[in-house]
């Protein structure tokens, strides 16, 4: 039977910082910046794995990785008035050079939509250059005024991927966004991770953009956690810092602009809704250790000499494999705290072997995610340990969606939707006439934030009515309670 997870679910936030430290992820709260966390050895593997994952998606799509400065001159921040509207109450400035006064102030980059368009306004002249797809994997800095929390509300956000792309026209722009979303879907996918995706209303879009388009997901607790956006910019960022292109007719015009997004909520959310009441369970795409040998200890010599040549068989075959593996031989340690600290750590797989099995040429395989045993043959292993690993993602994503659609109620009332908030939490969906007044109405009388809505209309609004206005809903309403 797959471990408890009544901790992971009633105990959320407690939960996920003792995982984190517990399996030495990232130390929160003891580096002397509020905010600010430093990834641990084992964390920043998982983090690199995630990593290399979006680059691998962005460069197969045809994305080039750039690297930009730092710092932003506030000349350049207050280009275009809408953006730095939505961005100057967390920004952090540097005034000071030394002892000396700056005569321009510098930001932290809070994002980059500003400094590499001044940038692609040298390079970019002509619609043969496009369409064009820069990406950077980078530290951003917000003043976060709400109460942080690690991994999920930073005020350094450390791993911030974002992709900058320019475009001849508005439609192509709407092609890439519609791009970036199945590139999104594919990421999260392969990490488990289950979504919906909604275009977020007017008045919650991303500053300086013309619409947005944004993954939430339901974490244990019940609450949304947004995981990645896409921005189409429209012409908002190129107009100001004068991106013009030639046409094909050979007038100039100027170009047009997408943006998106991913963060460190990408690994929060890969631990969160995967684990359990023993701690992180980790697809195998991820773990920085896929298995664990774990010897069972002999007692005489004879016995010890066997398994200790046993376990180099068993450590050849892995390394064959190409597998990440760790052999744990501490002497001092009995063999039922390392599957504590290793289940921990969300290890996929554990392989137990004692004299017993030394003797017979098997194995015992544990897999985390169910905590199942299996006993095979050594001379399976190469066939069976892949396999097991393919299980064991499909058996973590599908849960995950299974939790997911669990948490999404489709509800005609405003009663209802309050009722389901207050008792269940996760994501409620109404009939909605569409108008900005009565989706601020819906927030304040649910008592919860405004996700969006689907992005095309969905078939069971149809013959519905708004529930504050009573005229006939065009699509459905998304709200949580949110991080």
């Amino acid at each position: 039977m797959p471990a408890e997870r009544r901790r992971w679910s009633q105990e959320f936030s407690r939960w996920f910082d003792w995982v984190l430290e517990e399996a030495g992820i990232y130390d929160y709260g003891r580096y002397p910046v509020k905010g600010m966390g430093v990834w641990m050895p084992y964390g920043f593997q998982i983090r690199r794995r995630v990593v290399e994952l979006i680059r691998r998606v962005l460069d197969e799509a045809g994305h080039e990785e750039v690297l930009f400065p730092l710092l932003i001159p506030e000349t350049l921040l207050r280009k275009e008035s809408e953006h730095i509207r939505g961005f100057e109450g967390e920004v952090y400035w540097v005034t000071h050079g030394g002892t000396e006064p700056l005569d321009v102030k510098l930001a932290l980059r809070p994002t980059s939509e500003t400094s590499i368009t001044y940038m692609e306004s040298f390079w970019i002249k002509s619609y043969k250059q496009l369409p064009r797809k820069f990406y950077q994997i980078v530290s951003i800095f917000r003043y976060e005024t709400k109460a942080t929390r690690p991994l999920i509300r930073l005020r350094e956000v450390t791993t911030f991927k974002e992709a900058h792309t320019v475009h001849a026209d508005f439609e192509d722009a709407d092609r890439q966004v519609a791009e970036a979303i199945e590139l999104y879907k594919r990421i999260f996918d392969e990490l488990g991770i289950p979504y919906v995706i909604s275009r977020r209303p007017e008045w919650d879009k991303f500053a300086g953009a013309v619409y947005t388009v944004a993954f939430d997901t339901v974490m244990p607790d019940g609450r949304t956690l947004q995981i990645g956006t896409a921005h189409h910019l429209g012409q908002n960022f190129t107009i100001p810092f004068e991106v013009r292109i030639q046409l094909p007719d050979e007038s100039l015009d100027y170009a047009w602009q997408t943006s998106y997004g991913l963060s460190d909520r990408v690994v929060a959310t890969v631990i969160a809704i995967h684990g359990d009441d023993r701690g992180a369970v980790l697809p195998p795409i991820v773990a920085p250790i896929q298995v664990v040998v774990v010897p069972i200890p002999a007692r005489d010599e004879e016995q010890r000499k066997r398994l200790q040549e046993y376990i180099g068989e068993i450590e050849e075959r892995l390394r064959r494999l190409g597998v990440r593996y760790r052999i744990d031989d501490r002497d001092d340690v009995r063999p039922g705290r390392k599957f504590y600290e290793w289940e921990a750590r969300g290890v996929p797989v554990r392989i137990e072997a004692g004299p017993r099995e030394a003797e017979n040429r098997t194995l015992v395989l544990a897999r985390r995610d169910t905590l199942e045993k299996t006993t095979i043959g050594i001379d399976e292993l190469e066939e069976k340990l892949p396999r097991l690993f393919e299980d064991i993602a499909r058996s973590l994503r599908e849960r995950a969606w299974s939790w997911l659609r669990s948490k999404v109620k489709r509800v005609d009332t405003v009663e209802e939707a309050r009722r389901v908030i207050e008792q269940e939490r996760g994501i409620v969906e109404l009939p909605w006439c569409g108008s900005e007044a009565c989706g601020l109405r819906l927030e304040e009388e649910v008592d919860a934030g405004v996700l969006g809505s689907p992005l095309e209309r969905p078939e069971w609004v149809r013959g519905k009515q708004c529930p504050v206005c009573g005229q006939p809903a065009v699509t459905s309403i998304r709200l949580a309670k949110k991080y």
